[in-house]
């Protein structure tokens, strides 16, 4: 009989590695989270595994067991002074203290307490700890530091070892439904999950700490006497948009069709979309990165970013490099990583950068920040180059020419576009759409002919006409919009196309053999026009 090995979660392949270092008598090691309750009950499991007895230390009960009860055999059991708890760790480490053996310290409270110039003795006494010899192996004494930053000293970056530890996972997050919804088990006002239910649920509960999840899980049983996975999607945007890193964004109504024109740049979505399929998976396709939209202001890249969510189904998170910047060194830094793990927990999502070049004008163009900006975007290339998630990458620019050239080579993004002015078709698309939106019925409107009085107009510039058309159409009686009201408004539109020659030209020309279009060279037809009417 096939005997198969069972799928560690990630926070288990952690633990294993955390053992490992305890067995190698690593004896500092700074593990990083917000999590102490779920983090501290792998890193005990790992202490045992290593053959070692954790215990716990903070300023508020001195030394503690996992579930808080005292410590025996400790000669200052309640020290709440780091350096008093310091002092009978290395006390131990030297074989000062009779069958002590190998013990873990998990510190919950000592990152503040290593900050100078307060700091500066506490932290002298944990580094002598990490670079001493043992007195045997018999009584290595191993500190983890439990911190919500990866901030470490340099004094004490030699000695110590750094672990990111990973937000909870499919399989994590299944238990945590489970833990929650069994005290509810023969309470028959509480409906019970189906398989289909219950791995929506979980979907929607990716990103959150175990703490977040559960509270999301409970609100709803509270709410609607069974786990809603809309209810936990909404609750997890609440969450997600007070983490300050990364801006939840409601799906766009309509999806692609609310978008006009882009035929090829649609059709190639089509394409990686179905990749995320389980036959796709089968088969060996890659995960798809993304698409890099380079074109003219207004013409339907930040839409298409919001509407690839909605027809995709899945979150849309768009992420502002600039509001991540700190005046806090390494803060800065820590938010990034932050945005990133949630990215990687949450798995399939569209991730929005928006405006691109703006956002790393900084690190192009020098600026005066100390080089946040620049590592900024070392960070960026990193993680997009290496990441491994479902996660797909929709980045939008005006001024290509601001970007760096190692952003815009293969294996950052899958392809990179170019967004011109819509043609005759297009404008008459991205009308129709606009009426759709205003529901407006499209074939009361001669769209052809209002397309043919916008030549050179954006898609923004467009989509304004039908607000315009429609007060005009209001005050006038309140009658219906008529063909004449949007001619009428886009006779007194001065279109971009002329206020930013220059600036259109110069983009058209680097596009040219350096971006694939993203509408095809059609010509428009009276049977192209004539179908536009039925949008």
């Amino acid at each position: 009989m096939l005997q198969t090995t069972p799928i560690k979660t990630r926070s288990q392949s952690v633990a294993d590695d955390v053992a490992a270092l305890l067995r190698a008598r690593t004896q500092c090691l700074w593990i990083v989270t917000r999590e102490e309750s779920r983090v501290e009950s792998y890193l005990f499991e790992a202490a045992a595994a290593a053959g070692s007895v954790a215990r716990f230390w903070d300023v508020a009960a001195g030394f503690t067991q996992l579930d808080g009860r005292a410590v025996d055999n400790i000669d200052n059991i309640g020290a709440r002074d780091p350096g008093v708890a310091l002092g009978e760790i290395q006390a131990r480490a030297d074989g000062q203290r009779p069958g002590c053996g190998r013990g873990v310290w998990i510190m919950r409270d000592l990152a503040p307490w290593l900050l100078p110039p307060v700091g500066l003795t506490t932290q002298r006494q944990l580094r002598n700890i990490a670079r001493r010899t043992p007195a045997s192996r018999d009584v290595v004494q191993a500190i983890i530091v439990l911190s919500p930053s990866g901030d470490v000293p340099a004094e004490l970056q030699g000695q110590t070892t750094v672990i990111e530890w990973p937000l909870p996972d499919r399989d994590e997050i299944g238990s945590m439904l489970d833990a929650t919804l069994a005290p509810y088990a023969e309470d028959e006002r509480v409906t019970k999950p189906s398989n289909g239910e219950r791995d929506s649920a979980i979907d929607a509960a990716l990103g959150l700490s175990e703490s977040e999840a559960r509270g999301c899980y409970a609100k709803s049983l509270v709410q609607y006497r069974r786990i809603d996975a809309v209810a936990v999607g909404k609750e997890k945007k609440r969450v997600i948009t007070a983490s300050r890193v990364l801006e939840w964004y409601d799906p766009l109504p309509g999806g692609m069709e609310m978008v006009g024109g882009l035929d090829l740049l649609k059709s190639w979505l089509a394409t990686r979309r179905s990749a995320y399929s389980a036959k796709a998976r089968a088969y060996g396709l890659p995960a798809p990165k993304g698409a890099l939209l380079v074109g003219v202001p207004g013409c339907g890249k930040s839409l298409t970013a919001k509407a690839i969510a909605t027809a995709w189904g899945i979150p849309l998170l768009r992420v502002d490099l600039g509001a991540l910047k700190s005046k806090y060194v390494g803060e800065s830094e820590a938010n990034l990583r932050k945005v990133f793990n949630v990215i990687s927990a949450i798995g399939r999502c569209v991730v929005w950068f928006d405006e691109l070049e703006k956002s790393l004008a900084g690190a192009t163009q020098g600026a005066a920040d100390g080089g946040v900006s620049s590592d900024a975007l070392g960070a960026v290339l990193s993680w997009m180059q290496e990441r491994q998630g479902e996660a797909f990458v929709i980045a939008t620019c005006n001024d290509v020419s601001s970007l760096p050239p190692e952003l815009l080579r293969k294996g950052r993004f899958d392809e990179l576009f170019f967004v011109d002015l819509p043609n005759a078709t297009e404008r008459a698309q991205v009308l129709g759409a606009t009426l759709k939106s205003f529901k407006r019925d499209a074939a009361t409107i001669d769209c052809r002919a209002v397309a043919e009085a916008c030549e050179g107009y954006t898609g923004s510039e467009i989509a304004a006409l039908v607000p315009d058309g429609l007060f005009a159409a209001f005050n006038d009686s309140e009658r219906e919009l008529s063909t004449a009201d949007l001619i009428a408004a886009a006779a007194t539109v001065t279109p971009l196309s002329e206020t930013a020659k220059d600036k259109i030209a110069a983009l058209r020309a680097w596009a040219k053999g350096r971006a694939r279009p993203a509408t095809s060279a059609a010509t428009v037809t009276t049977e192209k026009s004539d179908k536009l009417l039925d949008l």
